[in-house]
């Protein structure tokens, strides 16, 4: 122990600073009152020793005297202690600012109305609209997927409806706003999706915000689907909307809806009652694909691929004229032993198809037949060889 060491009583509560020695077993201690008290120096223990130097009694002075400053101002300040504590309590909190600064607090509860105006293109004010097909490999369409787009290609907003139907039932598959000139994509398909997507069809109507324009008519578009052609990669081609070949069905073209084809019913009730030598001669100008060298000769038995429309048909004379067409390519070609050739009929629900290998297993047993390559045809095509 020396002298200035801190210690604290043993025996008693409370503790101080050695002041000084009185022989060897006494020791002088003064407490926190200020007095000094003699102790055995085996009833004290130092709980702080004075080695610091002069730097640290330097800085213990000066703690010392801000606390004798803030003492004095406690003393000479009258009010009372509720009236300091009522003061404290109203005192604003720092906010690290002087007083005479202004900041603007964010509101991140307003909504943000800002929208980019709109651009327009020249020649960008007749309705244009697609629906466009997008492999994800159009090197390999029957094992890519298909990514299916509205594209609006003109100056209007366009309020579309995209749907898809099979026979009389329609269902909804897209309906929203296509600003100008952009696209949205609408669907993701595989190619088994499309086998069976017969058909689809986009209504929609146009107009502009904020500003006056003509007023265009609505339109109502029903596509017939022939989802054979995805296997060809010529179907796909580069266009102006995507980086990659793309398959595009116009919807409106210069503000003209695109219409399905349509044919007078007697037309075809004439066409149908036709000489069979002049039905051949036409059917193989429409419907049949020349063979290449080995190739096989490609006859497209759709009935769009066939006729101009079915309208006033039903669907026993819409089958009927199908096998009619069937038969008479086979019979033109009965004399070309290994002749092949591929009719495509499509999936659907398999109607045409069961009619066609039934009039092989009775009508031309000498001729086989096998499914037709999955890759070039897809699902829905039999290829027949003449025996």
């Amino acid at each position: 122990m020396k002298k200035g060491d801190t210690v604290r009583f043993l025996n008693e509560t409370g503790g101080g600073k050695i002041t000084g020695f009185s022989g060897k077993d006494i020791v002088l201690v003064e407490d926190q009152d200020g007095f000094e008290i003699p102790f055995r120096i085996n009833e004290v223990v130092v709980i702080d020793s004075n080695d610091h130097g002069s730097a640290k009694m330097a800085a213990l002075n000066i703690n010392q005297a801000a606390m004798d400053k803030e003492e004095n101002a406690i003393h000479n300040d009258q009010r009372s202690i509720k009236a300091m504590l009522n003061a404290e309590q109203n005192e604003p909190a720092f906010d690290g600012t002087d007083g005479n600064e202004s900041f603007d607090t964010p509101d991140d509860t307003r909504e943000v109305t800002f929208q980019a105006p709109v651009e327009e293109r020249k020649g960008g004010n007749r309705l244009t609209a697609y629906v466009a097909f997008v492999p994800s490999d159009s090197t390999l369409p029957a094992d890519t997927t298909f990514d299916i787009y509205l594209v609006n290609d003109c100056n209007y907003f366009l309020q579309l409806s995209y749907m898809t139907g099979e026979n009389d039932s329609w269902t909804l598959v897209f309906q929203g706003e296509l600003a100008p000139n952009t696209m949205e994509l609408v669907a993701t398909l595989t190619y088994a999706d499309l086998a069976e997507l017969n058909r689809l069809a986009v209504q929609g109507i146009a107009y502009k915000r904020e500003k006056s324009f003509l007023l265009k008519p609505t339109f109502s578009v029903c596509i017939k689907l022939d989802a054979t052609k995805c296997y060809k990669q010529s179907t796909f081609r580069d266009s102006d909307f995507f980086d990659t070949p793309a398959w595009l069905h116009a919807i409106v073209v210069d503000d003209e809806p695109v219409k399905a084809l349509q044919v007078d019913a007697g037309h075809l009730a004439k066409a149908m009652q036709t000489k069979r030598q002049d039905d051949r001669h036409v059917t193989a100008g429409r419907a049949a694909t020349a063979p290449r060298g080995n190739d096989p000769l490609v006859v497209d038995l759709h009935i769009d691929a066939l006729l101009d429309s079915i309208q006033g048909m039903t669907s026993k004379d819409i089958l009927d004229y199908q096998l009619q067409v069937f038969k008479e390519t086979l019979e033109a070609n009965r004399k070309h032993r290994g002749q092949k050739i591929v009719f495509i009929h499509g999936k659907g629900e398999g109607v045409l198809r069961r009619a066609l290998i039934h009039a092989l297993n009775y009508q031309y047993k000498k001729f086989t037949y096998q499914d037709a390559s999955f890759r070039e045809y897809g699902y829905g095509a039999t290829q027949v060889t003449i025996h």
